[in-house]
């Protein structure tokens, strides 16, 4: 995985697609992640000093190729360290705009030594998707990113 641009202020800008291979095994994982459960979408993020930035992701490509931080539910479960679930997103003022048929949402994040470098952002079309099996499911999964994460 490639580092975070530190350079300039760090943007809400439009995600162009995947343009390199790197990423591969990072979208086969949100491929997985997101069968796993029947998900509607799955992207995974990495998280700099300074912004969240999308590496790979399931279906079309996320709204916002990176943003603050401290936006959104990835920047509550970036701030908190803890897992996020918004049950109903239309009712949720941290929530991105992102997909019209997103109803709810998990962000769990990637710990590795002690710090958030990561997220496993999950969507569902359905409101109260996301139940105790698929947290503890997904929080697996961003466990098993962690051991592996560079």
């Amino acid at each position: 995985m490639r580092a975070l641009r530190s350079a300039g202020a760090p943007t809400l800008g439009v995600v162009p697609e995947p343009e390199h291979e790197s990423n591969e095994p990072l979208r086969h994982e949100a491929e997985r992640i997101r069968r796993s459960g029947d998900y509607r979408w799955v992207g995974i993020y990495e998280v700099g000093d300074d912004e969240i930035r999308a590496l790979a992701w399931t279906g079309d490509a996320p709204t916002y190729a990176s943003f603050p931080r401290d936006r959104g539910l990835c920047g509550a479960a970036v701030a908190d360290g803890m897992t996020v679930i918004s049950h109903d997103v239309r009712l949720d003022s941290r929530y991105l705009t992102t997909f019209g048929s997103t109803l709810s949402e998990i962000v769990v994040p990637i710990r590795r030594e002690g710090r958030v470098v990561g997220l496993v952002d999950v969507e569902s079309d359905r409101v109260a998707a996301f139940g105790t099996p698929d947290r503890e499911r997904i929080e697996r999964h961003a466990a098993e990113l962690a051991a592996t994460w560079q």
